[in-house]
């Protein structure tokens, strides 16, 4: 995950997600979000009834470390990356698939989640020193990191192409981007992506594929919607989320299929927890299983990046 440049993304899609709540939108402290008149504004789903239809298991809630189940889960997120974590119109309340899933989770486990906003850099020491239970903020689960904290993966992510509404350059696909102008980050895996995908061109005898490097997120889109570029490489849950709320969801759309380069995004837990981190797995497992987790990220646009097995240090 390419964090270190797409911060003008971030906080465009945080500016957004504010803008979008401000309509009516608001948190109800349940698992959700919800309207005053009992609609949810656009892109951002009432997901307070599949939450609070979550059962406690007995012999879950029994298996957790004593201080868990007196104290709760303390959780730490980077809460600024729509629609993974983000804030509510009122600004201080957390909302997004990630924090769904999270009170999920805690509801199967019969136990109370928080969350604290914290730097991202920061999240894996503050885990390694207890400070906190949990990690939830679109941590890729890396073999370099495994080294450090374990994971519970709950999401595949990777590269989406974003297009334009109706799709009315007939991109279905990376093969389809031969000859098109493709617009990207500068200095991020969606820009290494595009330069291998345009050798593959070029090799089957195709144009390459005309890229266009920015270091802003906001201006390929801008370029989008005016038809300078055909497509846009980005990561798939914010893809998901620009489509869904740019222009009210009549600006772009995202090509179906699996995400490209796809790995895990986990929950960090420490390495010296396993009896927390066995529970958690569990718990996310049994989601998954039956039908809550699906209904979640589906209700969040996001489905692309579901799993069916929610693995321990499945990254590589």
């Amino acid at each position: 995950m390419s964090r270190s440049r797409v911060v003008q993304a971030v906080v465009s899609l945080a500016s957004l997600a504010l803008l979008v709540t401000a309509c009516g939108g608001g948190p109800d402290g349940a698992g959700g979000t919800s309207q005053a008149a009992g609609a949810p504004a656009s892109g951002i789903p009432d997901t307070a009834a599949i939450v609070q239809g979550v059962q406690k298991d007995a012999q879950l809630n029994a298996a957790l470390p004593d201080t868990v189940k007196q104290a709760g889960l303390h959780l730490a997120s980077n809460l600024q990356s729509a629609p993974n974590n983000f804030y509510a119109a009122d600004g201080k309340t957390p909302i997004g698939y990630e924090v769904d899933l999270a009170k999920a989770i805690a509801a199967k486990l019969g136990v109370p989640v928080t969350h604290q906003d914290m730097a991202f850099g920061s999240l894996i020491t503050s885990l390694q020193s207890g400070r906190i239970d949990l990690t939830m903020a679109g941590m890729n689960d890396t073999k370099a990191r495994q080294a450090q904290i374990d994971f519970v993966d709950y999401f595949t992510s990777g590269i989406t192409i974003m297009i334009r509404k109706g799709n009315p350059d007939g991109i279905t696909g990376p093969d389809t981007l031969c000859g098109k102008n493709v617009a990207v980050v500068q200095g991020t895996s969606h820009q290494k992506f595009a330069a291998e995908q345009s050798s593959k061109c070029t090799q089957a005898g195709k144009p390459a594929v005309n890229v266009t490097a920015t270091d802003s997120d906001n201006q390929n889109q801008n370029q989008l919607r005016t038809g300078r570029v055909q497509a846009i490489l980005n990561d798939l849950p914010s893809a998901v989320y620009i489509s869904r709320t740019a222009g009210e969801g009549k600006f772009f759309e995202v090509v179906p299929g699996e995400p490209i380069d796809g790995g895990p995004y986990g929950i960090g837990v420490n390495k010296a927890n396993t009896a927390l981190r066995d529970s958690v797995q569990k718990a996310l497992q049994a989601l998954i299983t039956d039908g809550t987790y699906g209904k979640i990220l589906q209700a969040w646009g996001v489905e692309q990046g579901a799993i069916k097995e929610a693995a321990i240090n499945g990254g590589s």
